[in-house]
């Protein structure tokens, strides 16, 4: 499968998340990947799917998911979610891409499911 590599963990989430990700490890997205996201979210992957890098490298909040994904999130109008999760290979994928409703993901806020990031921007 191709493979396009989209970000790495910065070593401010993977301190956030408490993670035993090594900061540096890249993030990838693949063909099935793109084909996910487009069908099961065609309207925010049309708007959104030029913005990965930038929600992986400039997140407003990171928090993990239930099933063990991380969550990027960007507050552009609306709260966009970039869901990362490691594969059967070892490597992390960027699944999915969607906007969160403004209520839940302020009840993510209030609740610290999703933490506040504050990166250096000369990194």
């Amino acid at each position: 499968m191709a493979q396009n590599q989209i970000g790495e963990f910065r070593e401010e989430v993977v301190s956030i998340l408490g993670l035993s990700i090594k900061p540096g490890t890249p993030i990838y997205i693949g063909e099935s990947n793109l084909a996910h996201m487009a069908e099961s979210h065609p309207s925010d992957f049309r708007k959104y799917n030029g913005l990965m890098n930038r929600i992986i490298t400039e997140p407003d909040y990171v928090g993990v998911c239930d099933d063990g994904s991380v969550e990027y999130v960007r507050s552009l109008g609306q709260y966009i979610k970039l869901a990362v999760r490691v594969a059967g290979d070892g490597l992390y994928y960027a699944r999915s891409l969607y906007h969160i409703d403004n209520g839940a993901a302020e009840r993510k806020i209030r609740q610290r499911k999703w933490k506040r990031v504050r990166l250096d921007k000369q990194k």
